[in-house]
């Protein structure tokens, strides 16, 4: 399945409702909505490589890029830029 899907699955608690976020193989986007520091809170725990917080405003110049098997590396930004560069370590 590609495309926007919207799941809306019941929960019990705050924990759950993280549990059954991050229990996924794909973690691409997510969205947390509710008063704002707390809604900020629950976002950081989310293991997904965008999270809107209260219907965040788009900003084209962050770095964009999932978790898990939605991708690793990141477009955009300086995170965009460093996926063609190289980096060497030399012990001597």
């Amino acid at each position: 399945m590609f495309g926007p899907v919207l799941s809306v699955i019941p929960y019990a608690s705050e924990e759950q409702a993280v549990e059954i976020a991050n229990n996924t193989v794909f973690g691409l986007a997510g969205a947390v909505f509710g008063e704002p520091d707390h809604a900020l809170a629950v976002a950081r725990r989310l293991r997904t490589g965008q999270v809107d917080v209260n219907g965040g405003k788009v900003n084209m110049l962050v770095p964009f890029g999932g978790y898990k098997q939605s991708g690793n590396g990141r477009e955009l930004g300086r995170y965009g830029l460093e996926e063609f560069l190289e980096t060497k370590s030399i012990q001597r």
